[in-house]
This record gives structure tokens, sequence and C-alpha cells, in this order.
């Protein structure tokens, strides 16, 4: 399997210099690299981005994360593994990556109150910027059809 095309990212140079300045600011907010990826591939699960789950599913391993920790994201609300701080930024981001199924608002209060209870405004940063990149890259990487096992960099 072949992508359509080069991923625009490598086409616009600026958009490179851009993502960096972006992951470089995620990186100062401090939030856990594990959660950064457990709500990555979540977020990528929802959408079907198999090079995005790939990656994070790769990342989580060489961080040292259990087999089964990284193989119940999928059914998390189901799973004894995580803690309560993982559970609340896996709930922002099913809200924030399932937009079209609204029938509220995309973070309702009481949402945003257990995910503050958990992380500090730097961190909450970092989490929402993360969810939202990983939703960008989702949506680039479904549609020129970037197959799973793609390494960037």
């Amino acid at each position: 399997m072949q992508a359509r095309m080069t991923n625009p990212a490598y086409v616009l140079s600026g958009a490179m210099k851009g993502i960096g300045t972006l992951f470089q600011a995620i990186g100062e907010g401090g939030l856990a690299q594990d959660v950064a990826e457990i709500v990555g591939l979540r977020a990528s699960q929802i959408n079907g981005c198999g090079a995005c789950v790939h990656g994070h599913v790769a990342n989580l391993r060489k961080a040292g994360v259990s087999e089964e920790r990284i193989s119940a994201v999928a059914a998390w609300r189901h799973a004894p593994f995580f803690s309560d701080a993982e559970r609340a930024a896996l709930k922002l981001t099913e809200a924030m990556t399932r937009l079209s199924d609204l029938s509220g608002e995309s973070v309702p209060d009481a949402l945003w109150d257990e995910v503050a209870d958990h992380f500090d405004e730097r961190e909450l940063s970092a989490l929402i910027l993360t969810v939202s990149v990983t939703n960008m890259f989702n949506r680039i990487n479904t549609t020129i059809q970037e197959p799973a096992g793609t390494t960037w960099g």
C-alpha cells in the first residue's frame, strides 16, 4: 500500500516548521508522555487512521507501557488499567474528536471540571493541543491514505 501523495507537511516546507514549533510548545506543558500517546491512540482509533494508530502503539511500547493497557485503550471504560486522570483525558479526547455526534455542548461543564481536577492549566493546554494535532494528522493521513507502518522524520 502506498500513499496517494507525499504528506502535505513535507510538501509545504513551512508546515513542518509550524508543526515542530507546536510540538515544542506541547512538550513544555508537562503532560505525561504516556497520557499524550494514549489520547493520541484513542483519537486515531475513532478516526480510523491506521498510520497514527500504528505510530502511537509503537511509541507506547517503546515507553514500556504494558500490552494490556495498550490493547484496552479502545475499550477503556471497561478496563481497570487506567487512572482517574487518564479516564478524564480519554473522555475529553472522545468529546473533542466526535464533534459530529454532538447533541449538546462539545465539552460540557461537568467534563471540563473533571479534567481540570486532574490537570493544571499547562498540562490541560498540552492535552487539548495534543488531541487537536492528532485529529489534524488523522485527517491528513486518511485523506492521502497514508499506510500503517509509515515513519516520519
